[in-house]
């Protein structure tokens, strides 16, 4: 605690107890806990109100991105619309790292999947092998 030893905290609590009077002590100990308490939970809503707003923050990056898309597909699907726009520039996927890394993910996937098709693959023919041996030294 703070670097006190008992030595140390006991000396503090001999010398408050002579300062403040052994009548006063326990409900100075009392309020101390309560403020203490009550010092933790502000704490924790004010953790609790940051990691609220990240969360949000998370959520509405995607929404501004589907409000993009749809600007655009607007943007395209009306005959009147005279803007000359690069097609091509403006369909393009834009790739975030988060995208990357799901792509990733998926093909590790799938590279296991197929790894172990093929080991399972490959037991089934030992498997086969085995038996037809067994069969061959039960015929002679």
């Amino acid at each position: 605690m703070f670097g006190l030893g008992m030595p140390e905290i006991l000396l503090i609590l001999a010398i408050a107890l002579m300062v403040i009077g052994p009548k006063k002590l326990p409900d100075l100990a009392k309020s101390l806990g309560r403020a203490l308490g009550e010092f933790k939970r502000a704490a924790q809503e004010f953790k609790n109100s940051i990691d609220l707003d990240s969360t949000v923050k998370e959520f509405n990056e995607p929404v501004k991105n589907i409000k993009d898309i749809k600007a655009d597909i607007k943007k395209f699907s009306d005959p009147l619309n005279n803007d000359s726009v690069d097609i091509k520039e403006s369909t393009q996927i834009k790739e975030t790292p988060q995208s990357q890394e799901t792509l990733y993910n998926q093909e590790t996937v799938k590279k296991e999947e197929e790894t172990e098709n093929k080991t399972i693959d490959e037991k089934k023919i030992l498997l086969d092998k085995n038996d037809h041996l067994q069969a061959s030294n039960v015929h002679k």
